[in-house]
């Protein structure tokens, strides 16, 4: 009868060790299913930024096309032949509106002479001197070319420029003094031929874009257009002078 107790106790435990163990099982199965592995962390570096020291900005980059370099240049030239002229022109109408009596006064002046196919400066036929401070004397090197000398000079329609016969190869010039009116008409013709030179800088710009047909936005276009406001300013610039030395601000 004890034998017998002991194996209904031993079958008992046995069964109740089969069903823990049956328990964890499940238990663990269940766990290992619904749970996530843990993600490895790796670590990131920022990439390193591009220098940026050897760039060169759109509006410094140069023309590298060896054609439009050679239209540049080309139209550089021009623009400053225009700027070059305008500048003398202004140099002679500062020394007139000045006062100043002197053979620059008469440097606009081309003589034509016959048979000839091309004009003359006036130096080139005659000799420019001073009188009192206030005369011109234009002596001809050969008698004949007086007449012509002299419709020249009131061709030239210079201000206040008279000529006036003194002998078979000489005139003689009276250079009043300007008045303020005179001074004024002055600056007045000189505005006139600064928006002349305006409008040449134009040109040789447009002219050198239609020869070109550079891209829109391209460095060519870019250049050009610097190119152009550089001249026209340096024209703004040079009436900006002349006003401001002959004491005339006619707008």
């Amino acid at each position: 009868m004890s034998v017998l107790r002991q194996a209904s106790a031993s079958a008992r435990t046995a069964i109740r060790v089969s069903t823990c163990l049956r328990t964890c099982t499940r238990v663990k199965s269940s766990s290992l299913l619904f749970s996530r592995p843990t993600p490895t962390q790796t670590r990131s570096y920022a990439k390193k930024a591009k220098s940026t020291a050897n760039l060169v900005p759109g509006s410094k980059q140069p023309i590298t096309d060896e054609a439009a370099r050679e239209e540049y240049k080309k139209c550089e030239e021009k623009m400053k032949a225009a700027v070059d002229w305008y500048r003398k022109e202004c140099a002679s109408v500062e020394t007139r509106a000045s006062g100043r009596v002197t053979p620059a006064l008469l440097a606009p002046v081309r003589v034509k002479l016959p048979d000839a196919d091309q004009l003359f400066r006036l130096d080139e036929v005659a000799t420019v001197g001073i009188k009192d401070g206030s005369l011109l004397l234009v002596t001809v090197f050969e008698e004949g070319s007086l007449k012509h000398v002299e419709r020249a000079i009131y061709e030239a329609k210079l201000p206040n420029i008279t000529p006036q016969k003194h002998d078979n190869r000489t005139l003689k010039i009276p250079v009043p003094k300007p008045t303020v009116e005179a001074r004024t008409s002055l600056v007045t013709a000189a505005q006139r031929q600064a928006e002349d030179s305006r409008m040449q800088i134009r040109k040789h710009h447009q002219a050198s874009l239609k020869r070109g047909k550079y891209e829109k936005h391209s460095i060519e276009l870019e250049e050009f257009q610097k190119l152009t406001d550089k001249h026209v300013g340096e024209i703004d610039a040079i009436l900006t002078q002349l006003k401001k030395s002959t004491g005339v601000s006619k707008k």
